[in-house]
């Protein structure tokens, strides 16, 4: 007989608490583990139901992956069975074999496995790959003119002839750099899953030129006339600065990791949070000034710190990028509204607030890896990021601190 259990692999501690969900198969006193794809904190992980809690934001999207795949693990395990030819091998080969069919597109058109491509990014919410796939995917076939595009087409004459109409459009550098990466992503994934062969891989010989990109700090003292513009408390504008500020203070967060904040969050006065663009896990001690902002949204919303997403949100599904993006399109018009009140001549923007803080640490004389390692970047090559695990907490919770200290009270 074969005995199948779904279970969360907590068996080895992790830092972060987050494990994958497994089935575990069993046959003959002999057990192997398939995973499910989905990986969560082990606090979210209903041990009595098998389940994902429904505390999770995505637990009804999780919960149906993970019970389709045990559907399919047995379904697969007891046709072994009948043909009398079941092995952990076999069951996993099998799986294998019929996930690649169900994700490989028949036929080797580029349209329809970048579609499929974003089509799964989607279904495990990851809306912001998805948006830029899809950006890139509407450029190039745009300029193809032609629905039955194949990756065989795609060519180093297509691909230089596709740069210069952009070029002609007047798309910028790191744009036209963007979509080239992207672009080159999908075709490396369709050789993997040998739609096309590797020898007609086109961008070998294709060199797209980026631009540094401008300086998006404002100073100091423009910094400061913003936290001491008099603004009506609820405000637009008050929301807007409110928002920077937080930012700011969380040494550049940005406005999605921001709005994801919970109270959870926040223990014995340090606010923990993974970023969302690198997974990278950052501490950040909670100063006086910044509980003061937080304080200002207290029971605005029953889930997160601020009311900038809805209790019921799908983490990071389509729907609330499309929210955030337009969460940061309003926030920059009133920064903006801001910027010209006070005179501010530089462009004032969300993400402002991730280079002025920055920007800001430079100036105290602090240096670029302890910077970076604030920032949650990697600096250097891999043999200086060695020496950035000898940064104590300490040391970075007094950077951020002193950088705050710069701009004096918030009102």
């Amino acid at each position: 007989m074969v005995y199948f259990k779904v279970l969360l692999n907590d068996k080895r501690p992790k830092a972060d608490n987050i494990y994958p969900v497994v089935i575990r198969v069993t046959h003959n006193r002999n057990n192997t583990t398939l995973s499910t794809g989905i990986r969560i904190k082990d606090t979210f992980w209903d041990k009595g139901g098998l389940c994902v809690k429904h505390s999770h934001p995505n637990s009804q999207a999780y919960n149906k992956t993970i019970s389709d795949f045990y559907s399919k693990v047995q379904n697969v395990s007891f046709q072994l069975i009948h043909d009398n030819c079941f092995s952990f091998e076999a069951l996993s080969n099998n799986l294998n074999d019929a996930y690649k069919q169900a994700i490989v597109p028949k036929s080797n058109s580029f349209k329809e496995y970048a579609d499929q491509l974003i089509s799964d990014m989607l279904a495990i919410n990851k809306a912001g790959n998805s948006i830029v796939y899809q950006t890139a995917t509407n450029r190039l076939m745009g300029y193809a003119n032609n629905p039955k595009l194949k990756f065989t087409d795609i060519t180093y004459t297509f691909l230089e002839g596709f740069k210069r109409q952009l070029i002609k459009d007047g798309v910028k550098a790191n744009s036209i750099s963007n979509y080239f990466r992207t672009l080159r992503a999908i075709y490396n994934k369709a050789i993997k899953a040998k739609l096309v062969d590797r020898s007609h891989y086109p961008f070998l010989e294709i060199t797209v030129k980026t631009e540094r990109t401008a300086k998006r700090a404002i100073s100091l003292e423009d910094l400061i006339k913003i936290v001491r513009r008099e603004l009506k408390p609820r405000s637009k504008e008050w929301h807007a600065r409110n928002y920077f500020l937080i930012s700011f203070m969380l040494r550049g967060a940005s406005f999605t990791d921001i709005a994801y904040l919970t109270p959870i969050n926040i223990k014995k006065g340090v606010l923990t949070y993974r970023r969302r663009k690198t997974g990278k896990e950052l501490r950040i001690k909670v100063l006086p000034e910044l509980t003061k902002l937080f304080l200002l949204y207290a029971g605005a919303n029953s889930k997160y710190l601020l009311p900038i997403l809805p209790s019921n949100t799908i983490e990071d599904d389509l729907k609330a990028k499309k929210l955030l993006m337009q969460w940061i399109k309003t926030s920059n018009k009133y920064l903006g509204r801001i910027a010209e009140n006070c005179k501010i001549e530089d462009e004032v923007t969300t993400y402002v607030a991730r280079h002025t803080w920055a920007t800001t640490a430079k100036k105290l004389g602090y240096s670029n890896e302890l910077i970076a390692e604030c920032l949650g970047h990697e600096y250097g090559n891999k043999i200086t990021n060695i020496y950035l695990d000898s940064f104590d907490q300490l040391l970075i919770d007094e950077v951020n601190e002193k950088v705050i200290l710069q701009i004096g009270s918030v009102e």
